[in-house]
């Protein structure tokens, strides 16, 4: 996958971060999967070839609103 096949859900790209992005919440246009960005999170081991990541409560809604819902 890259990034090319990846829309941005959250974020306008301008503020703080501008294109170095943020925490924010993108749709893999292959598949409709949700690929999310965040800090990581070492709450606990998750299984090989996963990972956890914390993101805002904010950039969740957003992307949310992003889908229509």
């Amino acid at each position: 996958m890259t990034r090319q096949g990846l829309t941005r859900l959250t974020g306008s790209g301008n503020g703080e971060c501008s294109q170095n992005d943020c925490p924010n919440i993108y749709r893999d246009e292959t598949d409709g999967g949700i690929v999310v960005q965040g800090d990581i999170c070492e709450a606990f081991q998750p299984p090989t070839g996963e990972a956890l990541v914390k993101i805002p409560e904010h950039v969740m809604r957003e992307a949310i609103r992003a889908l229509g819902g």
